[in-house]
């Protein structure tokens, strides 16, 4: 693994001049990015310009996280992917083999520039008085979350509630089970990506309490305002890490190996982690983090590492026949 402390340097290192070509990137990313990138994009096409004289146009594409991997190795060819879970981009490699199957090991913080976590979004008020997981299991409380078949989003949700209920349950798997299905139970409906659910929540005005993405749920009230919306903070939830990659494959068809890995080491720039700071996701940088710590709630967080990684947790938890297919039935809703 790269030491951080190498990053800046490695990034300018990798501006290389494109011999006079005008350098055109695809980042195929998840769903709640969108005005993140916009903002990144911005401030490194300058950057590259001021230091290679080359105009870069950067793309953006957006949808749930694994919707977006299986576009990928269906044909969709991105220069790199920014995805919400690292088994999307494992994915990658293994169905077409797009990139090796180190890739995590590419980047600091196995390839995961910025981290966020789970939270609870409710209504002004908090009307039903939800404080914690267990609330969510309670008849008449209708809980909206994205499909954790199509959604990263939706399996760090689905994740985040199972480890609440293995830590009050003495990690009695069954009793977790019956807990996760109780609370799939109050879901009226399961939109694909966390944007979706988001803009169910907030927009359409469908149930009680979001189940989000920490920085979706501060997005929320920066657009919609303090007035409408509250953050409830869990007690327990679950150390989100959405990866980075460059997919080798379609860089090296496109020529531009040496542009999409600068973008992605620029992520770990000073600069950059204070972008990701104003868009309300964890930084990686240890100082731009210490300056920020009172932005963030302090809760005790578990990772995937409870699950067994990534590897082990998808195909159990989010496989054809997995524990979600064998506890969510629709319909079964309020």
């Amino acid at each position: 693994m790269l030491r951080r402390l190498a990053v800046p340097a490695l990034f300018a290192a990798a501006l290389l001049p494109l011999h006079g070509q005008a350098a055109e990137l695809l980042n195929v990313s998840y769903d709640p990015t969108r005005e993140l990138y916009q903002q990144i994009n911005a401030k490194f096409t300058a950057e590259w310009k001021a230091k290679t004289g080359e105009e870069l146009s950067i793309k953006q594409s957006h949808g749930g996280s694994s919707k977006q991997a299986r576009s990928v190795i269906d044909g969709l060819e991105a220069d790199v992917v920014t995805l919400g879970i690292a088994s999307d981009i494992d994915a990658l490699h293994d169905n077409g083999d797009l990139l090796p199957d180190n890739w995590q090991s590419r980047l600091p913080g196995d390839s995961t520039p910025y981290n966020s976590t789970v939270v609870l979004l409710v209504r002004k008020g908090n009307p039903k008085g939800i404080k914690d997981w267990d609330d969510l299991v309670k008849p008449g409380v209708a809980v909206i979350t994205p499909n954790p078949k199509t959604s990263s989003g939706g399996r760090w949700n689905f994740l985040a509630a199972y480890a609440y209920a293995l830590k009050h349950n003495a990690n009695d798997d069954a009793k977790a089970r019956a807990f996760v299905a109780g609370l799939y139970k109050n879901v009226p409906v399961l939109d694909s990506g966390a944007r979706g659910s988001t803009t169910s929540f907030a927009q359409r005005g469908l149930g009680d309490v979001l189940i989000a993405w920490e920085n979706e749920a501060y997005l929320a009230l920066d657009e919609f305002g303090a007035d409408k919306f509250e953050i409830v903070a869990p007690s327990l939830s679950i150390l989100a890490q959405p990866p980075v990659a460059v997919v080798d494959k379609y860089a090296r068809k496109h020529g531009t190996e040496k542009v999409a890995e600068a973008y992605l080491r620029y992520l770990y720039t000073p600069e950059a982690q204070e972008i990701i700071v104003r868009n309300h996701y964890r930084p990686l940088d240890p100082k731009v983090a210490a300056a920020h710590a009172k932005d963030f709630p302090k809760i005790e967080l578990t990772g995937i590492q409870q699950f067994g990684g990534w590897r082990v947790a998808q195909p159990k938890f989010f496989g054809d026949g997995g524990v979600f297919d064998q506890i969510y039935k629709p319909g079964s809703g309020s």
